[in-house]
């Protein structure tokens, strides 16, 4: 399956490369799409929200695309069609839909709040049930994924609350945070690198592969006690909500090249559990705490510990200490690798944090053999001898 999946992997890394610091915004992207749900990215203009949506588009090959800018007057005409002047002649109200929202697989709205009444109900139609009412007859759309986007929040008393719950997902996007990612940003502007495509038929495999990912009863029980927890504090998402998230644990295991969905994949659903803007930190806090399994708090501590231990030896690179170093970061290699035989439902995130520990451990390595304390080495190896990691030069 690894090998399948690679061309996820691929997509992930090139957006990544391409978006700077929308690692989160990348990620739920491509779960909406391999889980057939919405995504809604709400932040100040400029921060990328249209270009990731048009990016994910022109990756798919094949998919029927629709975009639209809505305004306080945007019309029917506008997302549905227009009317059909042939049918009309016969006494038919039905639309030509050709190239409209009814007819495509992938959508994006920009300032999806600007929707009005005129268009509100077959939108929430769509959305939510996939079908599009035309001359008053039912028509199954292909839509797989919208995507809405807005500066802002809805307002109290617009009527748009039924709109904002049809989004599964929900993200806040901010300018970029890091100076040297700012940089990079301003520098690469301009440059076009080949970005890597995937075919529908590919997205629909991948869809297929997702559905297939198994859900564990220690998944189900957690998630029903975020419930319990959630109701404490005066949080009620909907059934429907709880159900329809399922779905984004199996396609945030699938990008992980699991076949099974593990505790720790909960936490992605601080990003939809929420129902006022209030609520989030609060939503957070739970799903985090009902997201951290017994292998993630092992994971966890290791990393820590890894730290520690770099940031120990970057302030005193002595032959002594980096001795000592050594030997912990060879521990620590060691208790993953225990964790792998045992865990293997984790192997990515294992894998993920040996690539990390090895790489710390290798620059532990090159700050105590560094021109600048060979004498001190040296000095070392005439009273010893050589042992470890230390040789003579």
């Amino acid at each position: 399956m690894e090998n399948n999946l690679s061309k996820l992997d691929e997509i992930s890394n090139s957006l990544n490369a391409k978006f700077y610091e929308r690692e989160a915004e990348v990620e739920a992207l491509l779960i909406a799409i391999l889980s057939r749900q919405h995504i809604l990215m709400i932040g100040p203009s400029g921060t990328a929200k249209s270009a990731l949506a048009v990016e994910l588009a022109k990756i798919i090959q094949g998919t029927k695309y629709f975009q639209w800018l809505l305004t306080r007057f945007s019309t029917p005409e506008e997302l549905f069609g227009p009317l059909s002047l042939k049918a009309l002649e016969q006494g038919v109200y039905k639309r030509n839909t050709e190239s409209k929202m009814p007819e495509v697989n992938l959508v994006f709205l920009d300032e999806i709040f600007k929707a009005n009444s005129a268009i509100l109900n077959s939108l929430l139609t769509i959305i939510n049930e996939r079908i599009f009412y035309n001359n008053g007859s039912p028509v199954q759309v292909p839509l797989m994924s919208l995507i809405g986007a807005s500066n802002e929040y809805p307002e109290e008393g617009e009527g748009l609350e039924a709109l904002f719950d049809r989004f599964l997902l929900r993200y806040e996007v901010e300018y970029i945070a890091d100076d040297t990612n700012f940089i990079s940003m301003l520098k690469n502007a301009d440059q076009h690198e080949q970005m890597p495509t995937m075919t529908m038929e590919d997205l629909i495999h991948f869809q297929f592969l997702t559905d297939m990912v198994v859900i564990h009863d220690e998944v189900y029980n957690a998630i029903s006690k975020i419930r319990k927890d959630l109701r404490d504090e005066g949080i009620r998402p909907s059934d429907r909500r709880f159900k329809q998230s399922l779905s984004v644990l199996q396609a945030r295991a699938l990008i992980r090249k699991r076949q099974v969905v593990l505790v720790e994949d909960i936490v992605i659903l601080e990003n939809a559990l929420w129902e006022t803007i209030d609520q989030k930190d609060t939503v957070s806090f739970i799903v985090r705490r009902h997201a951290q399994d017994t292998t993630i708090r092992k994971l966890d501590s290791i990393r820590n510990e890894a730290i520690e231990v770099f940031n120990s030896i970057m302030q005193d690179n002595s032959v002594d200490s980096g001795m000592e170093a050594t030997h912990k970061m060879k521990a620590l290699e060691a208790d993953l690798n225990k964790l792998k035989g045992c865990y293997e439902g984790c192997t990515v995130e294992i894998d993920a944090l040996l690539i990390k520990v090895k790489s710390m451990h290798q620059e532990i390595l090159n700050a105590i053999l560094e021109p600048m304390n060979f004498d001190v080495i040296n000095d070392k190896k005439e009273n010893e001898e050589p042992s470890g990691i230390f040789y003579k030069m």
